[in-house]
Protein backbone atom coordinates (compact mmCIF):
# COMPACT_ATOMS: atom_id res chain seq x y z
CA UNK A 1 0.00 0.00 0.00
CA UNK A 2 1.08 3.58 -0.61
CA UNK A 3 1.17 6.05 2.27
CA UNK A 4 0.56 9.65 1.23
CA UNK A 5 -0.21 12.88 3.04
CA UNK A 6 -3.70 14.35 2.74
CA UNK A 7 -5.48 17.49 3.86
CA UNK A 8 -7.99 17.02 6.67
CA UNK A 9 -11.48 16.11 5.42
CA UNK A 10 -13.55 17.97 7.97
CA UNK A 11 -17.18 17.22 7.15
CA UNK A 12 -19.17 16.74 10.37
CA UNK A 13 -21.83 14.07 10.33
CA UNK A 14 -25.44 15.22 10.24
CA UNK A 15 -27.07 15.65 13.67
CA UNK A 16 -28.78 12.53 14.96
CA UNK A 17 -31.04 11.77 17.90
CA UNK A 18 -29.19 10.56 21.00
CA UNK A 19 -30.85 9.33 24.16
CA UNK A 20 -29.56 9.68 27.72
CA UNK A 21 -28.75 6.61 29.78
CA UNK A 22 -28.80 8.23 33.21
CA UNK A 23 -31.66 10.74 33.46
CA UNK A 24 -34.14 12.63 31.27
CA UNK A 25 -31.83 15.64 31.32
CA UNK A 26 -28.05 15.52 31.49
CA UNK A 27 -26.41 16.73 34.73
CA UNK A 28 -25.60 20.42 34.86
CA UNK A 29 -21.86 19.85 35.10
CA UNK A 30 -21.99 17.56 32.07
CA UNK A 31 -23.77 20.23 30.02
CA UNK A 32 -21.16 22.72 31.18
CA UNK A 33 -18.41 20.32 30.09
CA UNK A 34 -19.87 20.17 26.59
CA UNK A 35 -20.38 23.94 26.33
CA UNK A 36 -17.06 25.06 27.78
CA UNK A 37 -14.65 22.34 26.66
CA UNK A 38 -16.10 21.41 23.29
CA UNK A 39 -18.68 23.67 21.69
CA UNK A 40 -16.62 26.80 22.35
CA UNK A 41 -13.54 25.16 20.85
CA UNK A 42 -13.53 23.17 17.60
CA UNK A 43 -16.05 20.39 18.23
CA UNK A 44 -18.81 21.18 15.74
CA UNK A 45 -20.49 17.82 15.12
CA UNK A 46 -23.83 18.15 16.90
CA UNK A 47 -24.25 14.37 17.15
CA UNK A 48 -20.89 14.06 18.93
CA UNK A 49 -21.79 16.91 21.28
CA UNK A 50 -25.14 15.26 22.06
CA UNK A 51 -23.44 11.94 22.80
CA UNK A 52 -20.89 13.61 25.07
CA UNK A 53 -23.75 15.23 26.97
CA UNK A 54 -25.80 12.03 27.17
CA UNK A 55 -23.20 9.53 28.40
CA UNK A 56 -22.79 9.82 32.22
CA UNK A 57 -19.02 10.26 32.47
CA UNK A 58 -19.13 9.91 36.25
CA UNK A 59 -20.10 6.25 35.80
CA UNK A 60 -16.79 5.55 34.03
CA UNK A 61 -14.33 6.95 36.58
CA UNK A 62 -13.27 5.60 39.94
CA UNK A 63 -15.78 6.53 42.70
CA UNK A 64 -13.24 8.59 44.64
CA UNK A 65 -12.62 10.72 41.52
CA UNK A 66 -16.27 11.28 40.60
CA UNK A 67 -16.07 14.96 41.53
CA UNK A 68 -13.39 15.37 38.84
CA UNK A 69 -15.21 13.43 36.13
CA UNK A 70 -16.07 16.52 34.05
CA UNK A 71 -12.73 18.28 34.31
CA UNK A 72 -10.61 18.43 31.17
CA UNK A 73 -7.79 16.08 32.08
CA UNK A 74 -7.28 12.31 32.09
CA UNK A 75 -7.99 10.30 35.23
CA UNK A 76 -6.49 6.99 36.41
CA UNK A 77 -8.70 3.91 36.14
CA UNK A 78 -6.23 1.39 37.55
CA UNK A 79 -3.60 -0.95 36.06
CA UNK A 80 -1.57 2.01 34.80
CA UNK A 81 -4.37 3.11 32.44
CA UNK A 82 -6.44 6.29 32.20
CA UNK A 83 -9.73 7.62 30.91
CA UNK A 84 -8.87 10.29 28.35
CA UNK A 85 -9.74 13.93 28.90
CA UNK A 86 -13.23 14.77 27.61
CA UNK A 87 -12.04 17.12 24.86
CA UNK A 88 -9.74 14.47 23.35
CA UNK A 89 -12.56 11.90 23.38
CA UNK A 90 -14.80 14.37 21.52
CA UNK A 91 -12.05 15.33 19.06
CA UNK A 92 -11.16 11.73 18.19
CA UNK A 93 -14.83 10.84 17.81
CA UNK A 94 -15.47 13.81 15.51
CA UNK A 95 -12.46 12.92 13.37
CA UNK A 96 -13.97 9.49 12.68
CA UNK A 97 -16.81 11.18 10.74
CA UNK A 98 -19.26 8.51 11.87
CA UNK A 99 -22.55 7.51 10.26
CA UNK A 100 -25.48 5.66 11.88
CA UNK A 101 -24.86 2.36 10.07
CA UNK A 102 -21.10 2.22 10.67
CA UNK A 103 -19.26 -0.69 12.25
CA UNK A 104 -16.51 0.59 14.57
CA UNK A 105 -13.51 -1.01 16.27
CA UNK A 106 -11.95 0.50 19.37
CA UNK A 107 -8.54 -0.64 20.58
CA UNK A 108 -8.14 0.12 24.28
CA UNK A 109 -11.50 -0.19 26.04
CA UNK A 110 -10.33 1.15 29.40
CA UNK A 111 -13.41 1.87 31.49
CA UNK A 112 -15.70 1.76 28.44
CA UNK A 113 -16.37 5.50 28.13
CA UNK A 114 -15.25 5.93 24.51
CA UNK A 115 -17.20 2.79 23.54
CA UNK A 116 -20.34 4.23 25.13
CA UNK A 117 -19.96 7.44 23.12
CA UNK A 118 -19.47 5.44 19.93
CA UNK A 119 -22.49 3.26 20.67
CA UNK A 120 -24.83 6.26 20.44
CA UNK A 121 -23.47 7.23 17.03
CA UNK A 122 -23.08 3.92 15.19
CA UNK A 123 -24.71 0.53 14.63
CA UNK A 124 -22.01 -1.80 15.98
CA UNK A 125 -19.05 -1.24 18.31
CA UNK A 126 -16.33 -3.82 18.93
CA UNK A 127 -13.74 -2.97 21.56
CA UNK A 128 -10.59 -4.81 22.65
CA UNK A 129 -8.78 -4.35 25.99
CA UNK A 130 -5.49 -6.04 26.86
CA UNK A 131 -6.01 -5.77 30.66
CA UNK A 132 -8.51 -8.53 31.42
CA UNK A 133 -9.97 -7.04 34.64
CA UNK A 134 -10.61 -3.74 32.85
CA UNK A 135 -12.30 -5.58 29.97
CA UNK A 136 -14.53 -7.49 32.37
CA UNK A 137 -15.44 -4.38 34.35
CA UNK A 138 -16.17 -2.42 31.16
CA UNK A 139 -18.36 -5.21 29.79
CA UNK A 140 -20.41 -5.29 33.00
CA UNK A 141 -20.62 -1.49 33.19
CA UNK A 142 -21.76 -1.08 29.60
CA UNK A 143 -24.36 -3.80 30.04
CA UNK A 144 -25.64 -2.23 33.26
CA UNK A 145 -25.97 1.19 31.61
CA UNK A 146 -27.80 -0.23 28.61
CA UNK A 147 -25.25 0.10 25.80
CA UNK A 148 -26.37 -3.06 24.06
CA UNK A 149 -24.61 -2.62 20.71
CA UNK A 150 -21.10 -2.89 22.20
CA UNK A 151 -19.10 -6.14 22.29
CA UNK A 152 -16.01 -6.27 24.54
CA UNK A 153 -13.10 -8.68 24.19
CA UNK A 154 -10.04 -9.14 26.39
CA UNK A 155 -6.98 -9.50 24.18
CA UNK A 156 -4.12 -7.94 22.26
CA UNK A 157 -5.53 -5.08 20.21
CA UNK A 158 -2.52 -4.98 17.87
CA UNK A 159 -4.26 -7.65 15.80
CA UNK A 160 -7.61 -5.86 15.93
CA UNK A 161 -10.68 -8.10 15.88
CA UNK A 162 -10.50 -9.78 12.46
CA UNK A 163 -13.67 -11.85 12.88
CA UNK A 164 -15.81 -8.73 12.49
CA UNK A 165 -13.70 -6.85 9.92
CA UNK A 166 -13.82 -4.79 7.82
CA UNK A 167 -14.59 -1.70 9.92
CA UNK A 168 -15.83 1.65 8.73
CA UNK A 169 -13.87 3.33 11.53
CA UNK A 170 -11.17 2.39 14.02
CA UNK A 171 -10.11 4.40 17.06
CA UNK A 172 -7.03 3.58 19.12
CA UNK A 173 -6.76 4.98 22.65
CA UNK A 174 -3.13 4.14 23.43
CA UNK A 175 0.00 5.10 21.51
CA UNK A 176 2.02 2.51 19.55
CA UNK A 177 5.37 3.45 18.07
CA UNK A 178 4.01 2.73 14.59
CA UNK A 179 0.54 2.20 13.14
CA UNK A 180 -0.25 -1.54 13.40
CA UNK A 181 -0.58 -3.01 9.91
CA UNK A 182 -3.41 -5.38 10.96
CA UNK A 183 -5.55 -2.36 11.81
CA UNK A 184 -4.97 -0.82 8.39
CA UNK A 185 -5.81 -4.16 6.80
CA UNK A 186 -9.10 -4.30 8.73
CA UNK A 187 -10.27 -0.87 7.54
CA UNK A 188 -13.02 -0.98 4.92
CA UNK A 189 -12.58 0.86 1.65
CA UNK A 190 -13.36 4.45 2.61
CA UNK A 191 -12.65 3.66 6.26
CA UNK A 192 -11.16 6.09 8.76
CA UNK A 193 -8.78 5.48 11.66
CA UNK A 194 -7.76 7.89 14.44
CA UNK A 195 -4.66 6.87 16.35
CA UNK A 196 -1.93 8.48 18.50
CA UNK A 197 1.59 7.40 17.50
CA UNK A 198 4.92 7.91 19.24
CA UNK A 199 7.30 6.71 21.94
CA UNK A 200 6.03 6.43 25.53
CA UNK A 201 6.58 9.35 27.88
CA UNK A 202 6.99 11.94 25.13
CA UNK A 203 4.67 14.05 23.02
CA UNK A 204 3.04 11.93 20.36
CA UNK A 205 1.14 12.74 17.18
CA UNK A 206 -2.56 12.16 16.64
CA UNK A 207 -3.12 10.91 13.10
CA UNK A 208 -6.25 10.53 11.00
CA UNK A 209 -5.80 7.77 8.43
CA UNK A 210 -8.14 7.17 5.51
CA UNK A 211 -8.11 4.13 3.23
CA UNK A 212 -9.19 4.32 -0.40
CA UNK A 213 -8.46 1.10 -2.27
CA UNK A 214 -4.72 0.54 -1.99
CA UNK A 215 -4.02 4.16 -0.99
CA UNK A 216 -3.65 4.98 2.71
CA UNK A 217 -3.75 8.75 3.34
CA UNK A 218 -2.59 10.20 6.65
CA UNK A 219 -3.21 13.59 8.25
CA UNK A 220 -1.25 15.00 11.20
CA UNK A 221 -3.96 16.39 13.51
CA UNK A 222 -2.24 17.57 16.71
CA UNK A 223 0.22 16.71 19.45
CA UNK A 224 -1.07 14.43 22.22
CA UNK A 225 0.16 12.37 25.16
CA UNK A 226 -1.33 8.88 25.64
CA UNK A 227 -0.44 5.84 27.70
CA UNK A 228 1.76 3.41 25.72
CA UNK A 229 0.28 0.68 23.57
CA UNK A 230 0.99 -2.64 25.28
CA UNK A 231 1.39 -6.10 23.76
CA UNK A 232 0.91 -9.66 24.95
CA UNK A 233 3.87 -10.67 22.78
CA UNK A 234 6.19 -7.64 22.53
CA UNK A 235 8.58 -9.44 20.16
CA UNK A 236 5.96 -8.91 17.45
CA UNK A 237 6.59 -5.25 17.06
CA UNK A 238 5.63 -2.87 19.86
CA UNK A 239 6.48 -1.94 23.42
CA UNK A 240 5.39 -3.74 26.55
Amino acid sequence: MNLVDADEDNHPAAPRSVGSHDSPSAPRNQRRMVENLMRQRDITDEAVLAAMEAVPRGEFVQPDLADQAHEDYPLPIGYGQTISQPYIVALMTQLLNLHPGDKVLEVGTGSGYQAAILSLLTAEVYTVEIVTPLAEDARARLRRLGYTNVQVKAGDGYDGWPEHAPYDAIVVTAAPREVPQPLIDQLADGGRMVIPVGPPGTNQTLWKIEKHGQIVASTNVTGVLFVPFTRQNPSRGDQT
